[in-house]
């Protein structure tokens, strides 16, 4: 440990801690989580990115990468080394792209693109405060992945530092592309049947050497520490819309959410009853849920074909920014709301929380919620980006008893991948679910994972544990409580 640290010191440029209080503040997230770390640095520059994993894989030590800490399953906790990227902060701006560093927070590159009339698309509830490196390691998405996107999809080049210390640029780096492209030994049948999807590596994406780089999106650091990333960016749409419509049937709104996807929305979000209690507005009694559907192009034609299709109650058209931006905000309130509105010895920790299934598959999902609710005694707080199935559900139960937990997980978990869906839409495997992984998408996928890895990663020192595991993880280090 000594020894690790003192050539540690010697050789990077930026802060090396052991202090108990970094190590304490190093070993929690979002999540439930905890695990202690050995040291923790915080690179000045590329060099000290290189050092670091020239050092470790020396002392054969692990490196976990760490952006802002909002990951809700521990995927950037570890027993070794971590790696705070906070000091890559810079964002260069051209017409159609931003290069950007991966310690610089969302708000941040959104205000600067603002000011340039340019936005960037994946926009996760925690867009204030969670890093672009974070994002680029969940396949981070948000409430207007329906219509532009995950991460993955809004991603052109990426620069890393893989296992061995080495700089790599992708796609530009044929050698390795080919090495990719090379290993895509892919089992369709196995691959979620999803527009958003977290889970495991992103092989599906991989059709050609140019695709290289979106093998790194979503790989949880587990593949390369990245230090900039090319981004595409948008004009800022000149107008937008929101409605608001409340049902008094969960039925009638999956069946409405089903008809208005065609309709080409920016947004359709689902708020449930506990949630929208939490709203400052007066709702119906018998209000069961709400649709939030947004359009930022082609307003008059879309409100036509909106209002052919829906058969609850429109109670906000919202058009004016700040209008739309205070709705916005109640529904990006949604986790917030539902831990206000659980005490806190039966909140459940975040480990199902992320699945997303085929659309046309939502009623199954609702049924087979309410079986597990029924079997296990449980109570559910369910809110997200309906338009893409991927529904956020928090459990409400017996904290302590975490044998519930994984037995949750594990029904849930199975009856996700018998639909065909993903068991991570937008929030990463992490902790909680690196463990299905290998259930998820089979024997052939997985050995596919595996080879990847190995490119990028041999000595296994990159965030090991996650995406490629052995162990079982899922109620393994929660914090006490």
């Amino acid at each position: 440990m000594n020894s690790l640290e003192s050539e540690l010191t010697r050789r990077i440029k930026g802060k090396v801690h052991s202090e108990k209080e970094f190590r304490d503040f190093y070993s929690v997230d979002a999540s439930s989580y905890q695990i202690i770390p050995k040291i923790i640095i915080i690179p000045k520059n590329e060099k000290d990115v290189i050092n670091t994993i020239k050092i470790a894989n020396k002392f054969k030590t692990n490196v976990t990468v760490r952006g802002a800490g909002t990951g809700l399953v521990g995927g950037a906790l570890n027993n070794g080394i971590i790696l705070d990227m906070k000091n890559f902060d810079r964002i260069k701006i051209s017409k159609n792209h931003a290069v950007v560093q991966t310690g610089v927070v969302k708000g941040k590159l959104d205000k600067k693109l603002e000011n340039n009339k340019k936005f960037f698309p994946p926009n996760p509830s925690v867009g204030s405060f969670c890093s672009i490196g974070g994002m680029l390691g969940n396949n981070s998405s948000g409430s207007r992945s329906l219509k532009y996107g995950s991460m993955i999809d809004n991603v052109l080049e990426i620069t890393l530092i893989d296992g061995n210390g080495k700089k790599i640029i992708l796609p530009k780096d044929e050698k390795t592309s080919k090495k990719i492209q090379k290993k895509m030994k892919i089992d369709e049948k196995n691959i979620p049947n999803v527009s958003k999807n977290s889970s495991g590596y992103r092989i599906d994406k991989i059709t050609t050497a140019k695709d290289s780089h979106k093998i790194i999106v979503g790989s949880e650091g587990t593949l390369g520490i990245i230090t900039s990333v090319k981004l595409k960016i948008k004009n800022i749409p000149k107008k937008r819309i929101l409605f608001v419509v409340e049902y008094n049937s969960i039925t009638n709104a999956i069946s409405d959410c089903i008809s208005i996807n065609k309709t080409n929305p920016s947004a359709i979000e689902f708020v449930d009853k506990i949630t929208l209690q939490q709203i400052n507005h007066k709702f119906q009694k018998d209000t069961k849920c709400l649709l939030f559907v947004e359009y930022d192009e082609k307003i008059n034609q879309n409100e036509k074909q909106f209002k052919i299709r829906i058969s609850g109650k429109i109670i906000k058209k919202l058009t004016k920014k700040q209008d739309i931006f205070k709705w916005w905000k109640y529904r990006d309130s949604s986790l917030f709301y539902s831990l206000r509105s659980i005490k806190k010895e039966n909140r459940i920790p975040h480990v199902i929380e992320d699945a997303a299934v085929p659309i046309e598959k939502l009623p199954d999902f609702f049924k087979m919620l309410e079986k597990i609710n029924k079997k296990f005694k449980t109570k559910s707080v369910i809110y997200g980006h309906i338009g893409n199935g991927n529904l956020h559900v928090r459990l409400i139960g017996k904290r302590k008893n975490l044998t519930l937990v994984k037995n949750i997980a594990k029904q849930y978990f199975d009856e996700i991948i018998k639909m065909n869906g993903t068991i991570t839409a937008e929030h990463g495997d992490g902790l909680a679910r690196s463990e299905f992984i290998k259930k998820q998408y089979g024997k052939i996928n997985y050995q596919t994972f595996r080879e990847i890895k190995k490119i990028f990663d041999p000595n296994n020192i990159l965030n090991p544990g996650k995406i490629i595991s052995e162990k079982t993880t899922v109620i393994k280090n929660f914090e006490k409580f």
